[in-house]
């Protein structure tokens, strides 16, 4: 097992001298990561952060936000991220059920969301939460410089940093045997689904971040030193922890939406991470400018499923660059990990996801994937579990894992079984698709016709059409494309109504 905070604060003791991030022109050594984790804590103590506290955290990746995010950590806070675009009333019952008595947030969102502006985001179908009051009595940390609507007795995230020479470092020789609470405290709660009424949320210790981040980096692979480029915390903190230099890009910078814009920071990267529908776009592009193509060592992907043809066409544009595909869930990150090679030579039915990594103990009941282990979340506000079912169909043959599909979805076509649950989240990657949902309509045979119902918001139903083929198996593009206002749901939930759908698409 390995806590997440003092595997970071190892690595900035094994090469203070050496770059630990780099955003925009600003890079931060690792010496200098470490008195600024150290510093902010402290100074989070003084202001009355006490161990147990929630923090509603509203800032975008950056070295200001990750230095930020560990400090709460070590102060024996958690943090909470919330998501503003989730809309105001999910907003505020997410906030409800967190119960934070902190909120941290860029200050471009309290002048947003408050006053004029808040009228003008609405008239933009915008829905934002007043984040200076929707947390009653809460202290306020900003980030950036102040504007109008951020609340007067808040506290500017760059006053927390102790710039004197030597302070920190004092601070730190003194705090380092003993942080403020223990590695199994919660230290990260991230919400994953869920209505207005029951919201849903995993929450993390230091010990499940870092036993999970750990198997993370040894997977992959990162070397001491090279330039890892992502903006998600789940890669850059296992780079971290492995001694290399984590690179953000700027923030809402969308390699799918923008691909142009984010080949200019690759030739400066060792590693990329992207997920399918990103790294789709990026390769479209490279096709185009193939002159532009990076030397890369390393390509992870994650966060979709990655399936046969996007690998084939990675092989094809990066012959030298070793691929991991990375399989796992919110609740456990990671369950396996793939190199691109073997899975690109499994001849066998469903999507080998690779190897199960060290720290999870996976088996197999009704069909169904359980797993288990040191890096596993628990839900907030719910007891206590030492399993997840996962939802997915699945074999193990040793350590080897492969899916089916998601359980009770299935649709047969020709020969081919079609677990729709496999592609619909490549699908709804794509720049401008808000949902995607397949649907299989029997004929009188037994077969399938398969439609694709998109909820669109940006691009056309052509354009969709268009990259599919390489994106998923030939074997299961959709014989209609259509597109819908909404996708029928059930439940408390708001479960996809599949069956509905068939209904309507019929």
């Amino acid at each position: 097992m390995t806590d997440l905070l003092q595997a970071v604060l190892a690595a900035c003791e094994r090469t203070p001298d050496a770059p630990a991030m780099t955003f925009r022109r600003k890079t931060l050594r690792y010496g200098e990561l470490r008195d600024r984790v150290l510093g902010v804590s402290s100074s989070l103590r003084t202001l009355g952060l006490e161990p147990g506290d929630r923090v509603l955290f509203s800032i975008r990746p950056g070295v200001e936000a990750v230095t930020l995010a560990l400090a709460i950590i070590h102060a024996g806070g958690t943090v909470v991220f919330a998501d503003p675009g989730a809309g105001e009333a999910m907003f505020r019952a997410r906030s409800a059920l967190a119960a934070p008595r902190w909120v941290a947030a860029e200050s471009l969102l309290y002048a947003a969301s408050s006053g004029p502006l808040r009228r003008i985001a609405r008239r933009r179908g915008i829905e934002l939460p007043d984040y200076a009051a929707v947390v009653p009595d809460a202290r306020h940390v900003y980030s950036g410089r102040w504007l109008p609507g951020v609340p007067r007795s808040s506290v500017s995230l760059r006053s927390l940093v102790d710039r004197r020479p030597g302070r920190a470092s004092a601070l730190a020789s003194r705090q380092r045997p003993e942080m403020a609470s223990a590695a199994s405290s919660s230290a990260l709660i991230i919400f994953t689904s869920g209505t207005t009424d029951a919201p849903k949320a995993v929450v993390h210790s230091r010990e499940s971040l870092g036993t999970g981040l750990d198997d993370f980096a040894t997977a992959v692979g990162f070397v001491p030193g090279e330039r890892v480029l992502t903006d998600q915390l789940m890669v850059g903190i296992p780079a971290l922890i492995a001694g290399a230099h984590w690179e953000l890009p700027p923030p809402g910078l969308d390699p799918g939406a923008t691909p142009e814009k984010y080949l200019d920071l690759l030739p400066r990267a060792d590693v990329l991470f992207a997920v399918p529908a990103a790294l789709d776009a990026l390769l479209r592009m490279l096709d185009s400018h193939p002159d532009r193509t990076p030397e890369l060592r390393a390509l992870v992907l994650g966060g979709a499923p990655v399936l046969r043809p996007l690998l084939e066409r990675v092989r094809e544009r990066f012959p030298r660059t070793a691929v991991r595909a990375v399989y796992g869930m919110t609740e456990i990150l990671p369950v396996a990990v793939a190199d691109g090679d073997e899975k690109l030579a499994f001849a066998g039915e469903g999507d080998f996801v690779g190897r199960v990594v060290p720290s999870v103990a996976a088996r197999i009941a009704d069909g169904e994937l359980v797993v288990s282990g040191a890096g596993l979340a628990q839900y907030l506000g719910r007891p206590p579990h030492g399993e997840l079912r996962t939802g997915d169909l699945a074999s193990l043959d040793g350590d080897r894992l492969v899916l089916a599909g998601r359980a009770k979805d299935m649709f047969i076509r020709g020969t081919t079984n079609v677990y729709p649950g496999l592609y619909e989240p490549v699908i709804a990657g794509l720049p401008g698709v808000r949902a995607a949902a397949l649907a299989g309509i029997p004929d009188a045979i037994g077969d399938d016709e398969l439609v694709l119902a998109l909820v669109l918001d940006g691009t056309t139903v052509e354009s969709v059409r268009d990259a599919l083929p390489g994106l998923i198996d030939a074997a299961v593009l959709p014989d209609r494309i259509v597109e819908v206002d909404e996708l029928p749901t059930q439940g408390r939930s708001a479960k996809l109504d599949r069956a509905e759908l068939a209904r309507r698409l019929s």
